[in-house]
């Protein structure tokens, strides 16, 4: 179905997006796959090319162009013909923006034109060993020292944990409020800030996670995004485009993996004919092509609320929901489609499987939002007792 909130400016966009990808990334994914992580050069490249932190204002070396439109055809064509592994929306969407919102004019000349040129790389961390998502059971503290804050604490499962220069680390201020944390940005080289051991995860081999650790680390007054308390207030304002940029990608990989398993049935034959001129194929892959379309379409409209700012938490939960569940529906039918091709790691498919499986996990689980969805509709027990 064609997509109807493209300008031609934003297809001229893709097409020169594209040809990035293809040229500059995807050739490196088996090699990144296998050592665990890019290579620096790539955030390098890409910032030559304008295509990170698009948002940020010309004086930091951004375009300027809030229009979230041309992130998104960056998320799209960084999976579909790139490596889902370059994490690039985490750098540009998630973690660049705290520090334009809540930096001030010093903070964000210090560091956005490196982020936007790709001499620097970012990360946030924010998860716990024993505490996972939940921010109020978070045991990583910063005590104020007068000239600096001392932090002391651990994160795991940190995306760009290896390659990050930049890390936001949330971190308790105030032992006497569980919602009592601050923001600070740790630089790579900080005394007493180690690098644990890269994880090994089910999927997104070539995207590094990472264990981190903070003892004792000197981070100067200079470091603290906005106030000291206010993180989790922070941390939650920034949700809703989090869960879009991740609704984004979900659906990206699914359309990714429609597309490879039609030119596939259509290729590969069983008792003298197509896999693809038996009905339960054509049923399968209709199923899917209709529900695809239906969440694209849904996807597209909170785009353009969220250029409006107008996107609200439980729409966003929705389309992280839908398209991150859907995302697992489509590539578990497609490696079906595939027969045995499709759990050999030789197959693209066989990828996208095990990548997609951390989507309706990250960014707050299925669960998670199905609970946000229902307080929109009025269903929380503290409200009905």
């Amino acid at each position: 179905m064609r997509r109807v909130i493209f300008e031609p400016e934003h297809e001229q966009f893709r097409s020169h997006v594209r040809r990035f990808f293809e040229k500059e990334v995807a050739p490196h994914g088996e090699r990144w796959r296998q050592q665990g992580f890019v290579d620096r050069e790539i955030y390098r490249k890409a910032g030559d090319q304008g295509l990170l932190l698009t948002w940020a204002d010309e004086k930091y070396g951004g375009a300027g162009v809030a229009d979230f439109r041309f992130s998104q055809i960056i998320i799209e064509e960084n999976i579909s013909h790139g490596e889902i592994g370059f994490y690039i929306n985490l750098h540009s969407n998630l973690v660049a923006p705290y520090i334009d919102a809540l930096g001030t004019d010093e903070q964000k000349m210090r560091w956005l034109p490196d982020c936007v040129r790709g001499d620097k790389i970012l990360a946030v961390a924010m998860t716990e060993p024993m505490a996972g998502s939940d921010l109020a059971g978070m045991k990583t503290r910063a005590e104020d020292r007068g000239s600096y804050w001392l932090l002391n604490g651990s994160k795991t499962y940190i995306s760009n944990g290896q390659i990050a220069d930049l890390i936001v680390v949330a971190a308790r201020t105030d032992p006497s409020s569980r919602h009592g944390i601050g923001l600070f940005v740790v630089e790579a080289g900080m005394e007493g800030f180690a690098r644990g051991k890269r994880l090994k995860k089910m999927g997104l081999s070539a995207q590094d996670t990472s264990e981190l650790f903070f003892s004792d680390v000197q981070v100067p007054k200079a470091n603290l995004l906005g106030t000291p308390t206010e993180g989790f207030r922070y941390l939650t304002r920034f949700l809703a485009s989090e869960r879009l940029v991740a609704a984004v990608g979900s659906m990206a990989a699914a359309q990714t993996a429609f597309d490879i398993t039609l030119d596939f049935v259509k290729e590969r034959r069983a008792f003298g004919k197509p896999i693809g001129a038996f009905q339960n194929t054509r049923f399968v892959l209709a199923d899917l092509r209709a529900q695809l379309d239906a969440v694209q379409s849904f996807i597209d409209q909170c785009v353009l609320l969220h250029n409006a700012n107008e996107l609200m938490g439980d729409d966003a939960a929705k389309c992280k929901l839908l398209a991150s569940e859907l995302e697992g529906k489509v590539v578990d039918a497609c490696v079906q489609l595939h027969g045995g091709a499709g759990y050999m790691e030789e197959y693209r498919i066989s990828r996208l499987f095990t990548d997609a499986r951390v989507t309706r996990i990250f960014a707050g689980t299925s669960e998670i939002m199905k609970e946000i969805i229902g307080r929109g509709l009025g269903l929380d027990e503290r409200k009905l007792g």
